[in-house]
């Protein structure tokens, strides 16, 4: 069959590259795609993206399934307009975004349903958002309301930064509409872990689990990015606390949504902190795979990807049998100049190796012109490598970094610290 992946990140690399190796895949279209899946034979790089274009493409194709990688076209409901369309794909309808379209919505449904999270209160006038904080103290999290391409949440630990933050989200506007509605949140203590399972509608199919680092320096230093790099499994995820992410989580979130009216098909993403006592809490809904979360997840996974996707679209994932490969994959982010800030485009990138058993290069943020390979995008690549533990699999990724050229590539050299013996 054939299959079509939108997005063009790393993230919808992976997929691709999952999707490829199935049996019963015979090409995998990427909508828009990059300059690492305009490399490959087995993937074609489309330039469509409008949902209407993208439908007539499909029948055009016979494409038989559908992947939606990124957030904002499902924020768009191009799930609703396929389905519509009669068309098969797998992702959540608008309505069902909502838990990552509206941080305020998705903070409203935990309440609604006794989903453990942080407290909060959500505010669109600037002046009542800073007495709050002038109440509440720092540390504390601001966050903007809509989607922000991971720039919309604020871990202020002084007030100042909290009441620059708000200046920036509800006085500048630097946030645009995204940002014109807060919610405050209090400032959760534990660590964070990368919770993802897959959802039909009514069944769930946990993921391997995984944790990612989002500032841009060594040690958790600098400012938030979308994630500098993620590993596979997660130690802090013990059985204990995967029971209760299932049962205080991840569950109570599917029936409440079925419950309100919004089947909840597609990957369902829960950012976790785990307190000390292994209390998970709910620091925030995504409606699809992580990024770089992903490429580290797919690694590992043996069973067959296009498959699993069937049965989800078809409401069968209580018949789904999913196998993981034992040994630990990691992945670390290459990013840009001025990334996150201003990242540069445009620098030419060298020194790619080919993929290997252990090792993949996943391209995100990077394009093609005249057969040379160019940045084009803040976070670039996402080296990943599987190992017998974490410290090979780290040591293993590395090794694959070291001879990568671009001007000002940024990356963190403590991927992975946080599952070390020595550093928990």
């Amino acid at each position: 069959m054939k299959v079509l992946v939108i997005g063009s990140g790393g993230r919808e690399h992976a997929l691709a590259w999952k999707l490829a190796q199935s049996d019963r895949v015979q090409r995998v279209y990427l909508a828009p795609g990059n300059g690492g899946t305009a490399s490959r034979n087995a993937f074609r790089n489309i330039a469509l993206q409008g949902q209407q274009e993208l439908i007539g493409f499909v029948r055009d194709e016979h494409i038989e399934m559908t992947v939606v990688g990124p957030e904002a076209p499902l924020a768009a409901g191009i799930v609703d307009a396929f389905r519509d369309a009669d068309l098969r794909i797998f992702g959540p309808t608008r309505a069902a975004a909502r838990l990552e379209w509206s941080k305020d919505y998705a903070k409203a449904f935990m309440s609604r349903h006794g989903i453990p999270t942080a407290a909060y209160r959500t505010f669109e006038n600037a002046a009542l958002a800073h007495e709050y904080v002038r109440e509440r103290g720092a540390p504390i999290v601001i966050k903007a309301d809509g989607l922000a391409a991971g720039k919309g949440v604020v871990v202020a630990h002084s007030a100042e930064q909290a009441h620059a933050a708000i200046d920036d989200m509800l006085g500048a506007g630097k946030l645009g509409e995204a940002g014109a509605r807060v919610v405050i949140e209090e400032f959760l203590e534990g660590e964070e872990a990368s919770f993802i399972v897959m959802c039909d509608g009514r069944h769930t199919l946990p993921l391997a689990s995984s944790q990612d680092h989002k500032r841009l320096l060594d040690g958790d230093l600098g400012p938030n990015t979308g994630g500098m790099g993620a590993y596979s499994p997660a130690p802090v995820v013990t059985p204990e606390v995967h029971a209760r992410v299932m049962r205080e989580i991840i569950d109570p979130t599917v029936a409440g949504m079925a419950a309100e009216g919004v089947a909840y098909t597609g990957f369902l993403y829960a950012g976790l902190m785990i307190g000390r006592d292994g209390r998970p809490r709910t620091l925030e809904f995504n409606c699809r795979l992580g990024d770089p979360e992903t490429q580290p997840i797919l690694m590992r996974l043996k069973s067959d990807l296009a498959t699993l996707l069937d049965e989800a679209i078809d409401g069968r994932l209580d018949r789904a049998q999913v196998q993981w490969d034992r040994r630990t994959a990691l992945g670390v982010v290459l990013a840009a100049h001025g990334y996150p800030q201003q990242p540069r485009q445009g620098d030419a990138i060298s020194g790619l190796p080919e993929d290997a058993e252990d090792a993949v290069v996943f391209h995100a943020g990077t394009r093609k012109i005249d057969g040379q390979l160019l940045t084009s995008g803040g976070r670039v690549l996402c080296v990943t490598a599987l190992g017998v533990n974490l410290q090979a699999a780290r040591r293993r990724a590395y090794e694959v970094v070291e001879p990568i050229r671009f001007d000002g590539a940024q990356f963190r050299r403590d991927i992975g610290r946080r599952g070390l013996p020595v550093a928990r």
